[in-house]
């Protein structure tokens, strides 16, 4: 009797175990873990113009419309919107069923202050705001908003996917000034935002926002239903890459962003993983210049890192496939219908010197800021060094993860307190496509992108280009800035990269969208 008790006891406790193991393996396979590229460091997707902060803010807010795969813009907090016959009146209606993740609805009167704070920051959001006679919240569900002129990129500005988004926050998170950093994450897209888990240098967490309601349209690109299909997602920052690796092969994260490509080899050997593309669009890396400080203060110092770079020479030193790179002689994406390489140079070293000497260089220190674990900014850098050294320039390098870099290139502090002469990054193709939205040509000074360029040339090209509806004086146009920023510099192009993630083998309905979002992702149990 004792002896089949026994077994009954014995036999409960298995299917106990048993329920328990499968009950904590359902449990994490509903947990979506990634490796992030960078570090979070702050929150406001505003006033901070790193990617991260970008990549967090499509976790927790919306946008009223989204870029589809065809790079079309599309309605996505809108159930509606309208324009007047002239095409100075513009009306946006939000859908039913729009919440914050505080229970509170979603109102015009959010959709009016984030856009005003929006606008303020951002390059085509300070040209629409420049150009609005008025924009106000009509109704609940309804803003209006009337321009002083008929301008053609209201649709480009309100669905731009990059630097820096109009998202839709609450109007009392969004009243706040534009020069102050925000604290509070709470917005209205598919997750919510786990502040008191968040560990900066460490760990970042997402849990699914009950409450959101995806549109009725397919999914594409950044547009379309956006399905929360995990109850959790986790960023682990791992800055070596090696460690993200480890950690992808063994099953320990799904997801690896942004692989070394000597590493994609190892990744092709295992079936347990795969690559794909980070994005749709690939990224153009830049070679920055703190146009304030000396120096790159002389334009001719300027000219001569035109004459230094040979994108060649810089892609081969990361990557050796072809395909994931291309030398792209334009400050326009090769894939943007404003491409053109009027006025590009090949490389000249013996030019380059001459510039430095005709510039009267003294000697001043080039401060490099030198992302040590991004491995594109890691490798450009040690490029850009020799070859600054090899035209006659002092090179001071100094080595910083990449969460302090974009907080150091904020400074324009001189070199003995704390500033800096250039940085290399990469921003996302979405930001370097057209003259008006593009992140590096912008010239409009103390507005600009880091390094702050001042050139009243660009930017009255740059409005003349907002101003012009027809394509192809538009495209004349472009080719104008570009001739231009061929003369002042504002920045060096290093070439076009196709960026990969490693992901686990039993991920399926990765978006391919412009921006790496982690919505309509499924995972095989």
């Amino acid at each position: 009797m004792r002896t089949r008790m026994t077994v009954k006891l014995l036999a409960a406790a298995a299917v106990t175990t048993l329920l328990l193991q499968t009950g904590i393996a359902a449990a994490q396979s509903n947990v979506l873990k990634v490796r992030p590229f960078g570090d979070l460091k702050g929150i406001d997707p505003v006033t901070n113009s790193d990617y991260m902060a970008r990549n967090h803010g499509y976790m927790i807010y919306d946008t009223l419309f989204a870029m589809d795969e065809k790079l079309n813009i599309k309605p996505q907090m809108l159930e509606k919107y309208e324009t007047s016959a002239d095409g100075l009146t513009w009306t946006f209606v939000l859908r039913d069923g729009l919440k914050f993740h505080d229970g509170q609805a979603v109102t015009a009167a959010d959709v009016v202050a984030s856009l005003r704070r929006w606008g303020q920051r951002d390059g085509l959001g300070q040209q629409l705001m420049a150009n609005t006679a008025s924009l106000e919240a009509v109704d609940a569900k309804t803003t209006k908003l009337v321009l002083k002129q008929k301008w053609g990129l209201v649709l480009d500005a309100l669905g731009k996917p990059s630097s820096g988004v109009p998202f839709i926050m609450p109007e009392r998170i969004a009243k706040a000034p534009a020069t102050e950093s925000l604290t509070d994450p709470v917005g209205s897209g598919p997750f919510i935002m786990k502040k008191e888990e968040w560990v900066p240098g460490s760990k970042v967490v997402y849990v699914r926002n009950p409450d959101y309601k995806p549109r009725s349209d397919a999914a594409s690109g950044m547009a379309g239903a956006k399905q929360a299909n995990f109850d959790r997602v986790e960023w682990l920052y791992m800055p070596d890459a090696q460690t993200a690796l480890n950690a992808l092969q063994a099953g320990e994260i799904d997801i690896f962003e942004e692989v070394p490509p000597d590493m994609l080899g190892l990744i092709a050997k295992n079936p347990r993983v795969k690559a794909v593309p980070q994005d749709s669009l690939g990224v153009q890396v830049v070679f920055r210049m703190n146009s304030l400080q000396p120096p790159f203060n002389n334009p001719k110092i300027r000219q001569a890192i035109r004459y230094m770079v040979d994108q060649n020479v810089f892609m081969r030193a990361y990557v050796e496939d072809p395909k994931l790179y291309k030398d792209c002689p334009s400050f326009y994406m090769c894939g943007s219908p404003y491409y053109t390489d009027a006025g590009w140079v090949k490389q000249d070293l013996a030019k380059a010197r001459q510039l430095v000497k005709e510039a009267g260089y003294d000697g001043a220190p080039v401060v490099v800021l030198h992302g040590t674990e991004a491995g594109i900014t890691n490798t450009f850098s040690s490029v850009a060094e020799q070859l600054m050294r090899d035209i006659g320039l002092k090179v001071e390098p100094q080595a910083m993860d990449w969460g302090t870099l974009t907080a150091r290139r904020t400074s324009k502090k001189a070199m003995n307190e704390g500033g800096w002469s250039l940085f290399i990054s990469a921003p996302t193709g979405a930001d370097m496509m057209d003259p008006l939205g593009h992140l590096g040509l912008r010239s409009n000074c103390d507005a600009a992108w880091f390094g702050w360029p001042c050139d009243d040339q660009i930017e009255k090209l740059r409005s003349e280009f907002a101003l012009t509806p027809d394509l192809a004086k538009r495209q004349e146009i472009a080719k104008a800035l570009q001739l231009r920023a061929a003369e002042v510099v504002p920045y060096v192009p290093l070439g076009q990269l196709s960026l990969v993630r490693g992901v686990s083998a039993k991920l399926s309905d990765i978006p391919n969208a412009a921006i790496p979002v982690y919505w309509n992702i499924k995972k095989a149990n």
